[in-house]
């Protein structure tokens, strides 16, 4: 079982899909979601701001063939962990 509400998972597609790095959001909402767990659990985890970015830039270049630098994953991974704090904010220390 994930130690995530759907709710989190949501909001991260819904970051993901507005980022868009293929352009494809507006026509396949669930393009990202082979992200979400992978990303969630490092979030869980404890991830800081690198290892997301990180990771982003991996799946960038592997999964998706894309250069990351156009992408701008670090900034990407400045959003995410500022949602995550905001949502262990809300849910009282855990997302």
């Amino acid at each position: 079982m994930q130690p995530w509400s759907p709710c989190v998972e949501n909001d991260l597609r819904r970051l993901l899909n507005e980022w868009d790095p293929i352009g494809v959001a507006g026509e396949v909402q669930d393009e990202y979601d082979c992200m979400l767990a992978p990303m969630l659990r490092r979030l869980c985890g404890g991830a800081d701001e690198t290892e997301i970015g990180e990771f982003l830039q991996h799946e960038l270049e592997e999964h998706f063939g894309l250069d990351p630098l156009g992408a701008r994953p670090e900034a990407m991974a400045t959003r995410v962990i500022a949602w995550w704090t905001a949502v262990g904010r809300a849910e009282g220390g855990r997302a």
